[in-house]
């Protein structure tokens, strides 16, 4: 499942990607605190290790993104 792969984007498919996946991580970041709420600890995990996993991979993309 780790295999690595090559994959050539441009400039502005970096961006869309890199937009879509902060508002994903937003969704699991929302998701763990609601899961946090209501003692449902599993979920929190699950959730908080999907928001990392996500912000992981953004900062890879960020080297791409022109500020």
């Amino acid at each position: 499942m780790n295999e690595t792969i090559k994959l050539s984007l441009t400039q502005d498919e970096v961006e869309i990607l890199v937009d879509a996946l902060e508002a994903d991580m937003e969704g699991y970041v929302e998701a763990a605190k609601e899961a946090r709420g209501n003692g449902n600890h599993d979920d929190v995990k699950t959730f908080t290790d999907a928001a990392t996993r996500i912000q992981t991979l953004m900062s890879k993309l960020q080297d791409y993104v022109e500020e």
